[in-house]
């Protein structure tokens, strides 16, 4: 897993030696050793600067193309653009 988020270089850091982008990138290869169906990930570029975070959004959609169903939080409209099925709340309603 490690391989795939490119991080095989990193195995022997602590984690207080990654970088934001890495600490997320591990945490996805945590969940990708699980084989899940459906990965959750709730604002996973909020601590992140642009390159990172679109790193992790490149890396999810991978996911995705290997039939992982996505599910992202996020207050970032340009990340909700790139979604193929958005629902928005706005004032506590639900739009589709």
């Amino acid at each position: 897993a490690l391989a795939e988020v490119n991080l095989l270089d990193r195995a022997e850091h602590k984690p207080s030696q990654l970088s934001g982008g890495q600490l997320q990138r591990i945490a996805i290869a945590r969940a990708m050793i699980m084989r899940p169906s459906i990965l959750l990930a709730d604002e996973p570029t909020g601590n992140l600067d642009s390159k990172a975070g679109m790193e992790i959004i490149d890396l999810l959609e991978t996911l995705n193309g290997q039939g992982v169903t996505l599910m992202i939080i996020t207050h970032d409209g340009s990340i909700g653009e790139r979604a193929a099925r958005r629902i928005r709340i706005v004032d506590g309603a639900i739009e589709h």
